[in-house]
């Protein structure tokens, strides 16, 4: 984490009653991380989907629901503290289009197309091929703190 990051963390914990949590994530969404970022902190991005297998290839924990994690822009700056709502795993062709339209990129036509080629270059990395069938991490959040 960079020091930046840190203060903003430690901000937002000074506001609230609750102790500091003392791990939490910080990360950039997607390809065009600044547009997303700013999706996210204006609130018209309150979901988002990862490709299952790619948690079990890094080893990474799946999120849980109350987890908080800070929204990074293209410059590794902090936008925003989410929190996780709700956590679900579901084929990609099986997302309701309720789902595709939160994560406020365009309509489901446009998220399908677009989520279609992130994971197959994501996949391809790993040597691994792309199915429409591939299992998603689909997560909402909200924000609780931005910039």
């Amino acid at each position: 984490m960079n020091e930046i990051t840190e203060f903003f963390w430690n901000d937002y914990w000074m506001q609230q009653s609750q102790k500091p949590l003392d791990e939490y994530d910080a990360f950039q969404f997607g390809a065009d991380a600044d547009r997303l970022a700013e999706l996210v902190a204006t609130g018209m991005k309150t979901a988002t989907c990862s490709a299952h297998i790619l948690y079990e290839l890094e080893g990474e924990a799946v999120p849980q629901i109350h987890q908080y994690s800070v929204v990074l822009d293209a410059k590794n700056l902090p936008v925003a503290i989410i929190q996780v709502t709700s956590v679900a795993l579901v084929p990609m062709n099986k997302v309701p289009e309720e789902f595709a339209l939160a994560e406020g990129e365009g309509d489901y036509a446009y998220w399908w197309d677009a989520h279609k080629l992130f994971f197959t270059q994501e996949l391809a990395v790993h040597g691994l091929s792309y199915s429409d069938n591939l299992l998603l991490v689909c997560e909402r959040f909200k924000v609780v703190h931005k910039v």
